[in-house]
Order: C-alpha cells, then sequence, then structure tokens
C-alpha cells in the first residue's frame, strides 16, 4: 500500500501554510482570456499590483492577455498602464507597476481557433524559459459565456490543462456560470471532460469583500455570537444587494439575464451560506463547502404554483438618482421596448432545520434603486416588555447586527440603552466598528485574495460544480414561473426608489419591514 501523500494532499497543506505564514505565491504564468476588455484594466491588474505591495505576487510571474483584437506587447503595456497613470495616488508604487508591466505580453487570436492555443502554449513555453514561471498555469476566462465551453475544450486538446509531476493548471470562470440548471449542468459536463474539479474556480467577486471573509471569524472566533446564532435568538435575517446604476451598457446582455440569474444562485447565495451554514469541522475548503451546500440543500423548494406568494418581480421606470433625471429601463440602449425582465427581485426564503426553522431569510436586489449599498441584517428577537410595564417605555426595540459590505465595510451593533434623566426612557444606540477606521484605508478592487488563493491552490472561497447546480436548481421553478406569467406581476418602481411596495409586503405580512441605510430606530 502506498502511503505518499497525493498531490491534492500536498497542495491543500502548502496553500494552508502560504495563508498563515503570509507567503508570496509560487511561479505561474496568468492567462487571462478576453483580455482587452475593462475588467482587466479596472480590476484584474491593479489586484496584482496590489498583491506585488502586499509580498503576496509570485516573484516569478508572466501575465498574458488574450483577445481578438490586434494589439502588441507595448500597446498592451501602454493600455493597461493608463489606469496607474491618470492616478495621483501615492499608494500606487510605480516601481510596482514597472515590475509588472515588463511581464505582460499580449497575444491576439480566436478562441474557437485551435491555431491560437498553439501559439499559446509557444508563449508560454518561452516564459516558463525565459521568466522561470515553472510550467504552472493559470487560465483567466473573462470571456463571453457562450465562449466558456469552447475555450476549455480548445485547453484541453492542446494539452495545457493537463498536470504533471508538481505542475499545476487552474481556470478561473467568471459568472454566469449558466443561464438556468440545463445550461449549468451542460458547462460543468465540458469541464468534467478536461478538467478535474480542483482545477476549477469559479469566481464570486463579492467573496473578495473583507466583511465576506470575515463572516467565518466573527461568527467563529467570537464566542458571544454563535450561541445566539440561531432560531431562539434570531427573529430574521435580510440580505441586500443594492445598486444606483441601471444597465449601462450591458443591456443586451442583462435583457437576457435580469436581476434574479445575474445576483441570486451566486452572489446572495453564498451569502445565505455563510451567515446560516453549521460550523465546519475544520478550515479546509471542502469542509468548509460541505456545511454551505447542507445550509442550500435545506432551503425549502419552491414550487411554479406558489412563487408569487414567495418571490417579487419589478423593473424600473425613469426617476431621479442623485438629482439626477435617469431613463427607465425599457429606454436603455440595447433593452426591448417590451421587456418582461425584471431589474428587481426579492424572495423569503424558508429553511429546514434544527438551527433556522421558523426564521426567514429575505433577500433582495436590483438596480437604480435609492443608493448603493450591500448589507446582511441579522435582526434579533425582541425582549419580554414585562420588566418595563410602569416606566414609559412602550415598546423595546429589538437588537440589530448589520454586516456592510459595500460600498463601506463595518460592522454594527444597536441595543437599547437608557436615556439620561430622572426618566426611564429608551434610546437606541449603535456600536460601529468601520474596516477603514480600524485597520487603515488598503487599496483593494475585491481580486486581490481570489487571485491568491488561485495561485495557491485554496478553492474555499470559490464555489464547486455542486453548489453552482443546486443554486440554479433553487431558482429554476422562480425563472419558469415568471415566463409562464409575462407582465403580470411584473411590478414598475421608479428609479431612486427602493423597489416596488410588494417588496416590503413580504415583510409587512409578518408584521416586519426592510432596514434602510443609516437608520437607528
Amino acid at each position: 500500500m502506498n502511503d505518499a501523500p497525493t498531490l491534492a494532499a500536498v497542495k491543500r497543506t502548502s496553500s494552508t501554510q502560504d495563508v498563515a505564514a503570509g507567503r508570496p505565491a509560487g511561479p505561474c504564468a496568468m492567462v487571462i482570456f478576453g483580455a482587452s476588455g475593462d475588467l482587466t484594466q479596472r480590476k484584474l491588474l491593479p489586484a496584482l499590483v496590489n498583491l506585488a505591495r502586499d509580498g503576496l505576487l509570485p516573484r516569478d510571474l508572466a501575465v498574458i492577455g488574450l483577445a481578438r483584437r490586434p494589439m502588441s506587447d507595448q500597446d498592451f503595456r501602454r493600455k493597461m498602464g493608463e489606469s496607474f497613470r491618470d492616478k495621483d495616488d501615492k499608494q500606487n508604487d510605480s516601481s510596482l507597476w514597472q515590475h509588472l508591466e515588463s511581464r505582460l505580453f499580449y497575444l491576439s487570436g480566436d478562441l474557437q481557433d485551435s491555431k491560437t492555443y498553439h501559439s499559446l502554449r509557444d508563449r508560454l513555453e518561452r516564459c516558463d524559459r525565459e521568466l522561470n514561471t515553472g510550467g504552472n498555469y493559470l487560465f483567466y476566462l473573462s470571456t463571453a459565456p457562450e465562449l466558456f465551453g469552447p475555450a476549455i475544450e480548445r485547453l484541453g486538446q492542446s494539452g495545457l490543462t493537463k498536470e504533471e509531476d508538481t505542475h499545476w493548471r487552474r481556470v478561473i470562470i467568471e459568472k454566469p456560470f449558466g443561464r438556468d440548471l440545463e445550461s449549468a449542468r451542460t458547462l460543468n459536463h465540458q469541464l468534467r471532460q478536461v478538467l478535474q474539479e480542483p482545477q476549477v474556480y469559479r469566481i464570486d467577486h463579492y467573496l473578495g469583500k473583507e466583511t465576506v471573509q470575515n463572516i467565518l471569524v466573527f461568527r467563529f472566533a467570537n464566542g458571544i455570537f454563535e450561541p445566539l446564532w440561531n432560531r431562539r435568538y434570531i427573529d430574521h435575517v435580510q440580505i441586500t444587494v443594492a445598486e444606483t446604476v441601471g444597465v449601462e451598457d450591458r443591456g443586451a446582455y442583462y435583457d437576457t439575464a435580469g436581476a434574479l440569474r445575474d445576483m441570486v444562485p451566486n452572489h446572495l447565495f453564498q451569502l445565505v451560506a455563510l451567515i446560516g451554514m453549521e460550523p465546519p469541522s475544520s478550515l479546509d475548503a471542502d469542509a468548509i463547502r460541505d456545511e454551505q451546500l447542507k445550509l442550500l440543500r435545506s432551503i425549502r423548494p419552491f414550487s411554479v404554483e406558489n412563487v408569487p406568494e414567495w418571490a417579487v418581480r419589478g423593473q424600473y421606470a425613469k426617476g431621479t438618482i442623485d438629482g439626477k433625471p435617469v431613463p427607465g429601463y425599457r429606454d436603455e440602449h440595447g433593452v426591448a421596448r417590451n421587456s418582461k425582465t425584471e431589474t428587481f427581485a426579492a424572495l423569503e426564503l424558508e429553511i429546514d432545520n434544527w438551527r433556522w426553522a421558523d426564521v426567514p431569510f429575505y433577500l433582495r436586489t436590483g438596480k437604480r434603486l435609492a443608493r448603493r449599498h450591500t448589507e446582511i441584517v441579522i435582526q434579533f428577537r425582541r425582549a419580554p416588555h414585562l420588566l418595563f410595564r410602569n416606566t414609559a417605555i412602550t415598546a423595546c426595540q429589538a437588537n440589530q447586527l448589520v454586516l456592510s459590505i459595500q460600498p463601506e465595510e463595518g460592522v454594527s451593533l444597536r441595543f437599547g440603552a437608557k436615556v439620561p434623566g430622572p426618566i426611564v426612557r429608551l434610546g437606541g444606540v449603535t456600536m460601529d466598528f468601520d474596516y477603514a477606521r480600524v485597520f487603515g484605508n488598503r487599496p483593494s478592487t475585491g481580486y486581490e485574495r481570489l487571485l491568491y488563493d488561485c495561485m495557491i491552490g485554496d478553492p474555499t472561497l470559490f464555489r464547486r460544480a455542486d453548489m453552482s447546480e443546486l443554486g440554479w436548481a433553487i431558482v429554476e421553478p422562480i425563472l419558469k414561473s415568471w415566463e409562464k406569467q409575462g407582465n403580470e406581476g411584473l411590478m414598475e418602481y421608479p428609479a431612486g426608489s427602493w423597489g416596488p411596495d410588494a417588496a416590503n409586503q413580504l415583510l409587512a405580512r409578518d408584521g416586519r419591514r426592510w432596514h434602510e441605510l443609516g437608520e437607528c430606530e
């Protein structure tokens, strides 16, 4: 019997040690498919510079941009450097960018043409020889979703995904991962023909936010919170992802997706899983993701017939944002004039397990809302009023724990306190923890931790195939119900509001209401 550790086990041990020690990732070449898009310039390359500032970027690194647009290495470097040269930001160390810039390369080609991948292989082998990248390749698919499958297939045919000896090959896939359950299963099947599951990183940039990463620490490293994290003490949970922007230049894509597909099976369900999961047996990636999967499996299934009772959809009409008039959704570029696509979705989830039975999770997400804000609200049960029956207090306000994810990142706890004076009166007090104020305002795009984890082989913050498919399975009845209803049940809301009134009714029928930004009762 062979007792030698497997390559996967060695990688897991190595990644855990790297995270704990804050070591730079090992040598590798990163290939960005669709590199001519703005994600590379605005997010990915600045994230690599920030990793270099923290001493976590590989010392031996190459970055190869791949797209159809003809461009030389120098043209690519010049274009990517615009975001650094245009900023008057002392934190952007020019020497860090200059070092990364010298390791940027560009390759023009059709992602569905096998010749492109032969050229890519030649360029990667050259990087191995000249830049000591060690035969470790990270492929980032920032392309149109319909190119995910063909690109993976061509990578496999060219031999670029084959792991040999200690050389690793990994693929990062941007969302959307499918548009329904069937397409997600098809894409996972295509991936399995070429890659092993540990090679696949389905990225969700929301999980790069510090507050999201801190949920595990907040829950499981503090003895005062976890004992209260259950149906006995918590009344309900609210998760809000609100945007003030419209569809911008993504109208043609968004009109085929909508708020539910765009946000719920990925972003919002990841947050639900982190808030609701049971304590994992360890910080091993699969131990954490196993518990997240169990939580998602506990969500009470929707049926096509009962969707109107548990889900609300809306579409923004013209209105005002920051004092400026904005058009309605159907007047946006690329959007059909009779579009049935929702730009707002709200759900009530029931979780059928011992921890969360009878504790509803309310989710809402939308565009052109009153303010840009993402938060998780833990509403605790009210204290009995009997103690204060002979005082001026008419009601005890419930305690509230608010995890703010963006644009500000922090944690707030609301509790009651006596207002100074001879009469017993209750006032609401909020204790705030702000990441920037306490730990300093560090430059971040939200991709730093995710890219670093991919380089060291830590998949904790990435969805497995089963999690991805389960997310789609949960919302599948909602998609079918809304498709069947057509325009019926699609409610307009003015841009600059908090969405259709029906979303308020989801909570009002239970005697609850949405928490609003800045509220302190």
